[in-house]
């Protein structure tokens, strides 16, 4: 799989998103993608009880510990990268969770891809 050049809305290097839990479709903490990212996790949210809730009632069980995986699940206030689709539409819905722009103004949408394909 070879890492599309993503950018953020400013067309500067993304910055990282999480670490602990590490995050990204890559796993390097960065909201990069690339063509076989067809969920395009390419927004960079502060995750709240009510994502997570929302996301796991949509069959995407993102809090639940996977020790196959090394996933020790996720808790409200986690930076995560997630699906730019799940997100507007949890947005939509009022299960929203702050991007990395409200999160931390002054980057403002320096973590979130732009132009992914």
């Amino acid at each position: 799989m070879q890492m599309d050049e993503s950018v953020n809305v400013f067309g500067e290097k993304l910055g990282i998103c999480g670490v602990d839990p590490i995050t990204g479709f890559y796993r390097d903490g960065a909201c990069n993608t690339c063509k076989d990212d067809f969920g395009s996790h390419t927004v960079c949210i502060e995750t709240s009880k009510d994502f997570l809730d929302y996301s796991k009632s949509k069959g995407n069980d993102l809090s639940t510990p996977v020790p196959a995986f090394n996933f020790k699940g996720l808790n409200p206030g986690d930076s995560w990268c997630v699906c730019a689709g799940r997100w507007l539409e949890a947005e939509k819905k009022r299960y929203g969770a702050k991007t990395a722009s409200a999160k931390y103004p002054y980057k403002s949408f320096g973590n979130c891809a732009y132009g992914a394909s």
